[in-house]
């Protein structure tokens, strides 16, 4: 067998859900990103996105890369990883200062986006991403670019996120147990909309909607920036313990029903299609409508963009979004999903498959990868810009920084 080699190009997305941890290895090429290793696991450890034990999540993670590293042959060494949960919170905010010699600088833009970061969170919680919106130059808005304009006075509007501590420093654990180091940490349903969402969409506005297995993530994109970031905690496992429970079926078989037969709008469903559903310790199986499997499926589906389109419209940001809705997540594949969606929001919507790369295109071409894919080109956009790194996002690094732009002010 080849040894492994360690390749200096490639990038690596580690997706670790409330269900699945995927590892996805991109190459970095002259014509792009080329997906050359892929390493799924069930998760064991993770509860709505939050890890619950971590030598369970471990296990999944190692066994997740060494699958990638086996199909890639390629050593990994460093990840980007996603993080999801209900304690990420989202919010906008904006900073101003005076611009020193009256042309923007990077020292200037660097400057704006401190202050517009500059607010009081709680000490059990860190910044994740400070995504700027649009920078005002003296009353001039819709700036995307501020660098050598002229002017006196620089403000920005900017989009933060911020995660529970405990949970970004639980999964940098795991992921260090494995001998990964994480290059950063990245929020789900931004690193989805990378793969998934094209320019145009962004620029005119879309909502992306991540279904994973414990949480629904919302990401909203107008005028090509963030606008709007939430997570619910309602996911695909959800709807597999209501059909376990409807049903009266093992969890498992719940799970490979809901994949095969579901359908997330019963108008959909011919009344004499039958399903087989087995029972419950060692009775017989039963032959059910799949009817009542769709009656089961629509009222939780329908809950759970309802608490989204909700989400929306108290957000204001409703009508930003012309180019509708796009679906991403291992729910997303659920028949009729869209269709039901259409309904809710009254606006076009498509399931968001992952693009913009090459190589093994086939094996990728499914929602619930959105996330992985999306991950490699988060990493191939922003890793050579050298962003924070983690250990600069605690209190003891906060405190470095500010004691070294002291100094550097006064000398």
């Amino acid at each position: 067998m080849a040894k492994k080699g360690k390749k200096e190009n490639i990038i690596v997305g580690l997706d670790v859900g409330t269900t699945k941890i995927s590892a996805i290895v991109g190459e970095v090429g002259d014509n792009g990103v080329e997906i050359i290793g892929i390493g799924t696991q069930p998760s064991r450890g993770m509860r709505k996105g939050v890890v619950i034990n971590i030598d369970a999540t471990v296990e999944s993670i190692r066994k997740a890369v060494e699958e990638a590293e086996l199909m890639a042959g390629a050593q990994i060494t460093s990840v980007y990883c996603a993080i999801a949960g209900s304690h990420i919170r989202g919010f906008n905010s904006h900073g101003i200062v005076a611009v020193k010699n009256r042309e923007v600088q990077e020292s200037d833009v660097k400057r704006v986006l401190d202050a517009a970061r500059a607010v009081a969170i709680p000490m059990d919680r860190e910044v994740l991403h400070v995504l700027p919106q649009e920078y005002i130059v003296d009353e001039q808005d819709g700036i995307m670019e501020p660098l050598g304009m002229s002017g006196v006075r620089l403000e920005a509007k900017v989009h933060i996120v911020t995660a529970a501590v405990t949970s970004t420093q639980n999964i940098i654990r795991c992921c260090n147990r494995t001998g990964l180091e994480v290059k950063d940490i990245v929020l789900g349903q931004l690193a989805a909309s990378e793969a998934v969402l094209i320019p145009d969409e962004k620029e005119l506005g879309a909502a992306l909607v991540d279904i994973g297995g414990g949480t629904t993530d919302l990401v909203v994109f107008s005028q090509g920036a963030v606008r709007q970031t939430a997570v619910f905690g309602l996911g695909g496992n959800h709807l597999t313990n209501d059909i376990a429970v409807g049903l009266r079926t093992p969890l498992v078989e719940s799970e490979k029903i809901k994949t095969k037969y579901g359908c997330a709008l019963t108008a959909m469903v011919k009344k004499e299609e039958m399903i087989e559903v087995p029972s419950v310790g060692g009775r017989r199986s039963r032959s059910l409508s799949r009817q009542i499997l769709a009656e089961i499926i629509e009222p939780r589906m329908e809950e759970i963009f309802s608490l989204v389109h909700r989400e929306i419209l108290k957000s204001g940001y409703e009508n930003l979004i012309p180019s509708g809705v796009v679906l991403a997540g291992g729910t997303a594949s659920l028949e009729g999903l869209p269709e039901l969606v259409e309904q809710i929001f009254n606006l076009p919507v498509r399931r968001g498959y992952p693009a913009g790369v090459g190589g093994l295109m086939d094996v990728v071409n499914n929602p619930m990868y959105a996330t992985g894919v999306g991950l490699v080109l988060y990493g191939k956009r922003y890793g050579s810009e050298g962003r924070v790194k983690i250990s600069d996002r605690g209190l003891f690094g906060k405190i470095g920084q500010g004691v070294k732009k002291f100094f550097s002010e006064i000398f």
